[in-house]
């Protein structure tokens, strides 16, 4: 059985880093991307997608990525069950990154906010 997502879009807004208890990063992403055709109006349509990255992918995004860069993620889709505190189940649909890496060089002002 394969599960493999490559995704290729841009940052909707940045990196959000946390630790574990234990001290491992992960980070989440969400990232725009758009489909390769148009509505029967003429319009572009572009999903939103949530990413997990974990450890040095996740330092990575944090460090390097922000709000607008182009993105390459190479991962798997996880859909994953919770329960809201009001008892409702919900399902949540993410790509656990394995990869990812910036498409294009840093702009001028990100360089500035970097490390």
């Amino acid at each position: 059985m394969i599960n493999r997502i490559v995704l290729v879009g841009r940052m909707v807004a940045d990196p959000e880093l946390r630790y574990t208890p234990s001290g491992v990063a992960v980070a989440k992403l969400r990232i725009a991307v758009d489909r390769p055709f148009t509505s029967q109006q003429g319009e572009k349509q572009t999903d939103f997608i949530d990413v997990v990255a974990w450890r040095q992918s996740a330092q990575f995004a944090a460090d390097y990525l922000r709000k607008g860069r182009l993105v390459g993620i190479d991962g798997r889709l996880q859909i994953r069950s919770y329960t809201t505190q009001d008892g409702q189940r919900r399902k949540v649909a993410e790509v656990v990154a394995d990869s990812v890496r910036a498409l294009e060089r840093a702009r001028e002002e990100d360089r500035a906010a970097g490390p």
